[in-house]
């Protein structure tokens, strides 16, 4: 028997995020290089480097969330990426930084230093940062795919629910 979907918000948003990423991958899977770089005005211009962008930040803000020190390049820096990298670098950042949400309190305070600056974050904050994020540039890549003349995958939290129903 299936265990049922989580619940609990925070594991919802997370679950329904890494499920949203693997819907947009599909559908950037079949794309050319042509495609993946045509340019767009929205998001980052490509759907290549909004996805990159996207995986970027979530794992610079893991980096925050785990206190790296010093923290890891930034993936913006490498935009080159086919969209199976991008898979396997989702594959292993969506975890790590589902973990890293978890490893304290939501209310933690962290003190990053960004720009030069110190802010004060808590954790559930950046969490909450991370997975709108997401949500903003994936819906910036569904209207690139769009202007493509390409189905756009299934990416609200209804579709995950439907996708994946309680028992």
């Amino acid at each position: 028997m299936r265990d049922s979907p989580p619940t609990d918000p925070p594991i919802v948003l997370l679950d329904f995020d890494a499920w949203a990423n693997d819907q947009l991958f599909d559908a950037c899977q079949p794309l050319s290089n042509e495609d993946l770089d045509r340019s767009f005005e929205m998001g980052l211009g490509t759907l290549r480097k909004t996805m990159t962008h996207m995986l970027g930040a979530m794992r610079g803000w893991t980096d925050v969330l785990i206190e790296a020190d010093p923290p890891r390049p930034r993936l913006e820096h490498d935009p080159d990426r086919s969209v199976d990298d991008l898979r396997k670098l989702h594959e292993t950042i969506s975890p790590a930084f589902r973990l890293a949400c978890f490893d304290g309190s939501h209310g933690d305070v962290l003190t990053p230093d960004r720009n030069g600056k110190t802010h004060k974050f808590s954790r559930g904050g950046i969490m909450m940062h991370v997975m709108t994020h997401s949500m903003h540039h994936r819906a910036q890549c569904l209207n690139m795919l769009r202007h493509l003349g390409r189905e756009q995958p299934q990416s609200s939290v209804m579709h995950w629910m439907m996708a994946h129903p309680p028992q």
